[in-house]
């Protein structure tokens, strides 16, 4: 693949956590894990090295699977790599840029945060916020008192050290504790960073309420911190998805269907750990002949083709001990025979298994677009589906406190993060702000400053004027990205050919709604922030009045300019003299 080709598949990409892997025949090259699998796989089109070039030339395609949480993603890319063993993956791995969990490979492991495990060690990870994984092993080590010396230390002792005395080792070095219990203990542990948050979790919950009940109220709000940073580790409101006393070998199907075309995602576990994840396509065709009796418009829902996959799929392949299926098949026959090959079938409707089944239809679902906002807003407008959409707005008061919002939206959900703000000149001129506004985000996204990815749409808070000026600022700087605005008065919709008036109750329309009212208030919040800072910290240095003010903001267009001004340009406003200005120098 080139780099053109890494781009354009990155570009089909959804901005989640997941799973990629480049594979070059049947052959898988490399498995990687992503928080944001379009981010992620984009950045291999200008590669770090030459060892990474020639993978990637060698790819012939991208395959991804999506995750709820960065943990479960890492937890499918380790399973990955030992079943796949993927020749690049030695070389290309960048976990020393990030922290992991390692228990060292000993009789007596003991536990750390490191960058670079030892030869051996079993690690979790890369995590992203060492702040929580130190406080995660702290509570780790304070509830199960595993040790964390160094082998030399460990070896020899005649009495144990401060970490005994302090209640967070159990001293296996001089036998306080049996092999045998210290490896239950460090058994618990490592169910906890495979995704079972209760063995930490309810524990510490036991031991704030005790504390409170005792009124040991600061230490019940240091073990309350402790159990938030525990219970987010994992990702909120995700169920673990691994379950090490289930032995079986599970396959997960969810269908999707979008026209005359279909998907199925598999997910597959076996003793309780996902290993395996595929996508397959099926057209309508393929659908009706599977069982020779659905009619076409009976085809294309997703009961048909979980029918038609089921029959297709296993009749050249090994039967797993169980089928996990988000709806019953359309054809009851094929039931029948899967049960009679001794698997068991079945809808589950809680739990972890109704969990992995959510997690086939998120795969199942990407890309399907035709029935969601996002998805309906790019077949109007006749772009490919927008999940990111950045939405632009100013405000100011006239022409002073002039300020730019740039809130971002990704599969129709605000991304908060990813909302960026800025100063602007000092003017009265909304289609001049909003140029500079435009034109500031397509300078930094080419020049590489801005760490966001590129959004699929720019969505302009004004009409067709405020249109024009950030389309001038996208022809300016060269920035391909398409660009529409949307009217306040009327609900009008202005794009580049015309405007549109859509009906009221359009999903499309009322997406757009959201972004366009989310970058209006994210922008009248900072400008009331900014005026308020103008009107603080300017108005009480003696000597300047409101014209001086003015004059001051439209010279240099921000406080934060005056502050920087030297005296002699300070001087050159009207109304500034020698001792106004250097008691602007002192105050600001």
């Amino acid at each position: 693949m080139d780099a053109d080709a890494v781009r354009e598949r990155a570009r089909d990409l959804p901005t989640e956590p997941g799973v990629y892997q480049f594979r070059a025949g049947e052959a898988t090259l490399y498995v990687g894990k992503a928080l944001d699998l379009r981010d992620r796989v984009r950045s291999y089109a200008d590669p770090r090295s030459g060892r990474i070039r020639g993978m990637v030339e060698r790819a012939d395609r991208i395959e991804f699977a999506v995750t709820d949480t960065e943990t479960q993603a890492l937890l499918l890319e380790a399973n990955l790599i030992k079943r796949l063993r993927p020749r690049y993956n030695v070389r290309l791995k960048d976990d020393k840029s990030y922290p992991l969990v390692a228990f060292s490979d000993h009789e007596v492991p003991r536990i750390e945060v490191t960058r670079d495990p030892e030869a051996g060690a079993v690690a979790y990870g890369p995590f992203t916020d060492v702040g929580r994984v130190e406080t995660v092993v702290k509570a780790i080590r304070d509830e199960y008192r595993l040790r964390g010396c160094s082998d030399h230390k460990y070896e020899g002792r005649d009495r144990p050290c401060l970490d005994y005395e302090m209640g967070i080792c159990s001293a296996p070095c001089t036998g306080k504790i049996s092999p045998e219990e210290y490896a239950e203990d460090v058994a618990a542990a490592r169910r906890f960073f495979e995704g079972e948050t209760g063995v930490l979790a309810d524990p510490l919950r036991r031991r704030m309420e005790a504390a409170a009940e005792a009124n040991e109220f600061e230490r019940a709000a240091n073990l309350r911190d402790r159990l938030e940073a525990v219970e987010a580790f994992h990702g909120e409101g995700g169920e673990a998805v691994s379950d090490r006393s289930d032995d079986r070998t599970v396959d997960v199907l969810a269908a999707a269907v979008e026209g005359d075309a279909a998907r199925v995602a598999r997910l597959h576990s076996e003793r309780g750990q996902l290993v395996d994840r595929s996508r397959h396509r099926l057209d309508a065709a393929a659908v009706e002949g599977a069982d020779g009796g659905p009619s076409s418009a009976d085809a294309n829902t997703p009961a048909a083709v979980l029918a038609a996959f089921l029959a297709q799929y296993y009749a050249e392949r090994e039967f797993p001990d169980a089928v996990l299926l988000a709806e019953r098949p359309a054809d009851p026959d094929v039931v029948d025979w899967l049960e009679g090959e001794g698997v068991a079938v079945r809808v589950p409707g809680a739990g972890r298994e109704a969990k992995l089944v959510e997690l086939a239809l998120k795969n199942a679902r990407k890309r399907g677009g035709r029935d969601d906002p996002v998805g309906a807003l790019g077949e109007r407008l006749g772009i490919a589906r927008p999940e990111r959409i950045e939405g632009f707005d100013v405000s100011h008061a006239q022409g002073t406190a002039v300020v730019g919002s740039d809130v971002c939206f990704v599969d129709g959900s605000a991304e908060t993060a990813d909302y960026r703000r800025k100063k602007l000149t000092e003017r009265n001129d909304d289609y001049a702000n909003m140029r500079e506004l435009v034109r500031w985000r397509a300078e930094r996204a080419l020049d590489g400053s801005d760490d966001r990815p590129d959004p699929d749409l720019l969505l302009i808070d004004g009409g067709d004027g405020q249109l024009g000026a950030a389309r001038d600022a996208l022809a300016e700087t060269g920035w391909d990205v398409p660009v529409v605005a949307l009217a306040k008065a009327e609900e009008l919709v202005v794009t580049p050919s015309g405007t549109r008036r859509w009906d009221d109750g359009a999903p499309e329309l009322h997406l757009l709604q959201r972004v366009r009212d989310e970058a209006h208030r994210f922008a009248v919040a900072y400008h009331q922030t900014v005026r308020d800072e103008v009107a603080t910290v300017l108005d009480d240095v003696p000597g300047v009045g409101p014209e001086t003010r003015r004059r001051l903001l439209r010279r240099f267009g921000s406080v934060e300019n005056v502050r920087e001004a030297s005296r002699e340009d300070l001087i050159d406003v009207d109304g500034v003299g020698d001792a106004t200005a250097d008691t602007l120098r002192e105050r600001l």
